[in-house]
């Protein structure tokens, strides 16, 4: 089961992690991207946990 706070806690660290990787390797990096679309995927969950429990 997954919290708003657990979900928010790791898109913070993945955040800061691809911050990281794009400044040493590039935006375009394929770590970079791929950290990119992880956070896409838990912003998607974290509308859809929040969103049930209104």
């Amino acid at each position: 089961m997954y919290t708003l706070e657990n979900i928010l806690d790791r898109i913070e660290f993945l955040r800061n992690k691809m911050i990281e990787v794009a400044m040493n390797k590039g935006f375009t990096y394929s770590e970079s991207v791929h950290i990119s679309q992880e956070i896409d995927e838990l912003l998607n969950l974290y509308d859809e946990v929040k969103s049930k429990q209104e």
